[in-house]
């Protein structure tokens, strides 16, 4: 879908952006060689990826902003025209003739689309409004015989919270009954004997980061006031499609932990200070305890790592003794087919497998009639390149993400064969392509499914002679 007229926004006039056209097409010389240059990128509201050639500073100096002032000024002048525009990020593309004459396209942004990272080509395509990777749509399973620790004393915890804190302020039984109406959970003991003792609100402390240290002292972490209590479900921790979607949500036999996205029974009560978050866990693994205590990495996709047993064991710095013993003898749900890795699609194939992944391949190309038939296969990414026949991805029928090459979605799309069933996809693009035919192919995609298109506007102006 192209819009040829540009419109009166900002971020639509060539002039916003004739800077960075002109830095770009200064930074690589031997694009100016032939008889015409292409150059490419995406600009954000917060970052920016085109490359651009930075002067090197005088010898024996570092580096400073004003060395690198003409392309900080490129970059703000679109920024703000996006900011106006009300977009976050869009990538862009343009053919520059040796005489200097520009066509510039826009493309984008479209509500179905993730953007690119750091690179002007779309990122996951979004075929099914809403919709979320398997792993984020996991809950947790039952434990009807999970209990508390035997360590579990709130009678215990109260009085040794009270000695820790004689003069903090406790939530009252109304307050805490509404932290519960708003959680949609009852409380467990322990936090609620926790939250009687100090209901941990900054306007107690009186703006004394003193008070507050004694609270983290006391406890063992930055504790959250009763007001910011959440529940760690699936949607508390984002993920982009492509890399949700390469996930899974695998519980061990013997763990104490569901290796889940989110629980309704993971309740947030604080962070130990590098941005990782605790929890109160009342969906325990199979040898997990009710009430026991998990960290949520604020690097991790997936999981938890227990830390005590109960919040009384946290309290008095008593760490699980299960902690991080996990074993698990099944096949990975997780496979990787590639130059390093398993070294054929049979080798990855069982009834488990949930994810397939071929990357970089120096052998002949991959038949995918292994894994044909497979009921748990959800996910399949193939580079460029690495299929036999890109045809026999229609007979995996429960394919919810599927990332293929330019070459390989248009064998797909020409035969009417791109399975119906797909949630989002994404195309793999290798080297420097052209965005323009990569986004003619996920126009076609979108279309398939109804979707918003990635809109293409065209602006046109004149640098000047290059070179």
């Amino acid at each position: 879908m192209i819009d040829r007229k540009p419109s009166s926004s900002l971020i639509r006039d060539f002039a916003t952006w004739e800077p960075m056209l002109r830095l770009l097409l200064a930074g690589n010389a031997e694009r100016q060689a032939g008889p015409s240059a292409r150059v490419a990128g995406r600009i954000g509201l917060h970052s920016w990826s085109p490359a651009m050639r930075r002067p090197s500073p005088p010898r024996g100096r570092a580096a400073q902003v004003e060395d690198m002032q003409d392309e900080f000024d490129a970059v703000r002048r679109v920024q703000s025209a996006l900011a106006n525009a009300g977009i976050d990020d869009l990538s862009f593309t343009a053919e520059i003739s040796s005489t200097g004459k520009a066509v510039l396209h826009l493309l984008g942004p479209s509500p179905a689309v993730e953007p690119g990272i750091g690179t002007p080509h779309p990122g996951a395509l979004i075929l099914v409004e809403g919709a979320l990777p398997e792993p984020w749509r996991r809950l947790p399973d039952p434990a009807p015989g999970a209990v508390p620790a035997p360590s579990a004393d709130p009678a215990l915890l109260e009085r040794t919270l009270r000695e820790r804190l004689p003069d903090a302020i406790g939530a009252t039984e109304e307050e805490i009954a509404a932290a519960e109406a708003r959680l949609g959970v009852a409380l467990p003991d322990e936090l609620k004997v926790l939250y009687r003792v100090t209901r941990a609100r900054w306007e107690d402390w009186g703006d004394d980061y003193a008070a507050a240290a004694r609270v983290y002292a006391a406890v063992g972490c930055e504790l959250f006031s009763l007001d910011d209590l959440y529940v760690a479900g699936a949607s508390s921790r984002y993920c982009r499609w492509e890399f949700a979607a390469m996930t899974a949500a695998v519980t061990a036999p013997d763990a104490a932990v569901q290796g889940l996205v989110g629980s309704p029974g993971w309740i947030v009560f604080g962070d130990n200070g590098g941005g990782d978050r605790l929890a109160v866990d009342l969906t325990p693994g199979p040898r997990g305890h009710v009430g026991q205590i998990i960290m949520l990495g604020h690097e991790d996709d997936i999981g938890a790592e227990l830390l005590a047993d109960c919040l009384l064991d946290l309290v008095a710095e008593r760490p699980s003794a299960r902690r991080g013993n996990r074993h698990d003898d099944r096949p990975p749900a997780v496979a990787r087919v590639n130059t390093g890795n398993l070294r054929s699609v049979e080798a990855a194939a069982h009834a488990d497998l949930e994810v397939l992944s071929i990357g970089v391949w120096d052998d002949e190309p991959l038949s995918l009639a292994s894994v044909i038939g497979l009921p748990r296969l959800r996910t399949l990414t193939a580079y460029p390149g690495t299929l036999a026949d890109p045809l026999e991805i229609a007979e995996l029928t429960g394919l919810e993400f599927l990332e293929l090459g330019p070459q390989e979605w248009r064998v797909l799309l020409d035969a009417g064969a791109v399975p119906r069933g797909l949630s989002a996809a994404a195309i793999e693009v290798r080297g420097n392509q052209d965005p323009l035919p990569i986004v003619a192919i996920a126009n076609e995609l979108l279309a398939l499914w109804d979707r918003p298109r990635i809109i293409q506007t065209v602006c046109e102006g004149e640098l000047g002679p290059v070179g």
